[in-house]
């Protein structure tokens, strides 16, 4: 057992994280963190196998199999958080208010308006990115947007041009989505 020991654990552990890391290549690439943490995870597996090691095959095998098996297991733990903290986000674009005229975009702090970066500085000189942006909205999405400019609230907006809050609601969607914004990036 002491070779064993030592044979992994000479040159910094060498022979363990080569092993965790060729584990790691199956299930693609991590983070210098999570490197580290699957290396002390690989620490107490060694451990493990150590004690319950019995001759009987490969330690090589043995080993890899348990480290395959526990960096797995941890791997869809981590993943199993990430994904209930997705089903936790918010739209920006989520109404806070009964009459759906505030969303929460609206209440955060910033001083970023695309609607001021749109119309600052006059049709004129639109620069070729803001030329691209308002060709992919539609002109009444491109009306929504100037007068949010303008700064007129959204109940006169949708009196002046004639829409429901759906259709408002729609248009402001499509002014932010990131699908036409990635033209202004």
């Amino acid at each position: 057992m002491e070779e064993m020991m030592e044979a992994y654990y000479e040159n910094n552990a060498g022979k363990l994280r080569r092993m965790v890391e060729r584990i790691l290549l199956k299930f693609g690439k991590l983070s210098e963190w999570d490197l580290d943490e699957f290396y002390s995870l690989a620490n107490e597996v060694f451990a493990d196998v150590i004690e319950r090691y019995d001759s009987a095959r490969s330690f090589d095998a043995f080993l890899y199999s348990c480290l395959f098996n526990r960096i797995k297991t941890e791997l869809t733990r981590m993943n199993r958080e990430k994904r209930r903290a997705d089903r936790l986000a918010v739209s920006i674009d989520t109404c806070i208010d009964e009459d759906e005229n505030i969303t929460l975009g609206d209440i955060i702090a910033g001083d970023f308006l695309i609607e001021r970066e749109v119309f600052e500085k006059g049709e004129e000189k639109f620069s070729r990115r803001t030329r691209t942006y308002l060709s992919r909205l539609s002109n009444v999405q491109r009306d929504v947007l100037r007068m949010c400019a303008d700064g007129y609230s959204s109940d006169e907006i949708r009196e002046k041009l004639g829409i429901s809050k759906k259709q408002y609601a729609d248009c402001r969607a499509a002014i932010h989505s990131y699908r036409n914004i990635s033209a202004l990036l």
